[in-house]
């Protein structure tokens, strides 16, 4: 059904729950904020860092970015790699390629983050290329990183497509670029966050991907 498979990272290919809690308390405490529960902080994990800055942390929005700056010092130096690559993805990549299928990354963590991340796991070999967001945060929405990754790869026919993702903006940035997608159950969104958004399928583990393509 599809041939172009595209991947969230964040809480898709990888759980990097330990990094990027610690980038954002890393940030909060440079604020002299207080530091939220390590359940909210997961919370945090899929959307743009802005984004969570501004409507979660209740950063205005003149400082957001500045936040941001502050979570990468962390980030750059010692979160990057506090992350760790979910069981039986690699397998399930392989069994993709196996099939034919062309894998892609997309995701609204910064390009050059990313692509550091998916060499530092052994995953780019299984990945045509990796899409993300400028350091600017610009292109940082879900919809945006789709559309640049669809332009990337010359993609004429959005039937082909599979967006998977853990979070309602993986889903919504499908939908509003035209192609399927489907929510996984083992990151850090909902199964009723997914369906809520429209997911076209739902997978509960990492194997169950490969039901759907």
């Amino acid at each position: 059904m599809f041939d172009y498979i595209f991947f969230d990272l964040d809480g898709t290919l990888t759980d990097p729950a330990k990094g990027i809690t610690n980038s954002f308390i890393y940030a909060l405490k440079y604020y002299g904020m207080e530091i939220p529960s390590y359940e909210t902080l997961c919370s945090f994990i899929g959307p743009p860092l802005p984004y969570s800055f501004e409507n979660s942390l209740g950063f205005p929005k003149e400082k957001s970015m500045e936040a941001v700056a502050k979570y990468r010092e962390y980030f750059s130096e010692k979160g990057l790699f506090e992350n760790e690559v979910y069981p039986k993805i690699p397998q399930v990549l392989q069994t993709l390629l196996d099939k034919g299928k062309k894998l892609v990354v997309a995701t609204s963590k910064p390009e050059e983050y990313s692509v550091r991340i998916i060499e530092h796991f052994g995953l780019s070999k299984y990945f045509e290329c990796v899409c993300g967001s400028c350091m600017d945060e610009s292109r940082s929405k879900k919809d945006e990183v789709i559309a640049y990754a669809l332009k990337r790869c010359k993609i004429k026919d959005k039937t082909k497509v599979l967006m998977i993702g853990d979070r309602f903006h993986d889903i919504e940035g499908a939908k509003k670029n035209g192609i399927k997608a489907c929510g996984v159950l083992y990151g850090y969104g909902s199964e009723q966050e997914l369906k809520n958004v429209g997911a076209d399928f739902i997978a509960k583990d990492v194997e169950s991907i490969l039901e759907f393509v």
